[in-house]
């Protein structure tokens, strides 16, 4: 009697490597473009940071411009994912929460487009925390280093 081996893992079907890749790039690329917009912005961002309550404005939009270009490149290059891919998730998260909070906005266009973002935050979170969960599997395409 003979068996059929069965391939496992995440990346054995033909072109999921290079697909994975690509939503590597997609993914990160835009991320990391919004952390840069964070420092052509600056000023535009702490303004908008301020009127929504977070301390030293300016110092937090150039910290999360930071984090967002790090976090992209990290998911990009595949170095260092956990740590990339858990600090894009929790500060999207949080981001979503504490500056697109549309249910308390007034003003209807204002509060759509608040829930635009919001909810943009929130679906990125989405897949940021997908890329965390595969941060223990070696990454096709990568650099490959990291800490765990």
């Amino acid at each position: 009697m003979s068996y059929l081996a069965l391939q496992t893992g995440p990346f054995v079907s033909p072109g999921s490597a290079e697909l994975f890749l690509l939503a590597r790039v997609l993914f990160g690329g835009v991320l990391a473009f919004m952390g840069l917009n964070h420092f052509t912005g600056l000023d535009d961002m702490a303004g908008y940071a301020g009127s929504k309550g977070v301390p030293a404005p300016r110092l937090a939009v150039a910290f999360t411009g930071g984090l967002l270009v790090l976090g992209g490149l990290s998911v990009v290059t595949g170095a260092f994912v956990v740590l990339g891919a858990g600090a894009l998730a929790l500060f999207l998260l949080a981001s979503a929460v504490g500056m697109h909070d549309f249910w308390s906005v007034e003003d209807p266009q204002t509060r759509q487009t608040e829930m635009t973002q919001f909810l943009k935050n929130v679906s990125l979170a989405g897949a940021a925390t997908g890329l965390l969960a595969l941060g223990g599997v070696a990454w096709p395409y990568s650099v490959g280093l990291g800490l765990f």
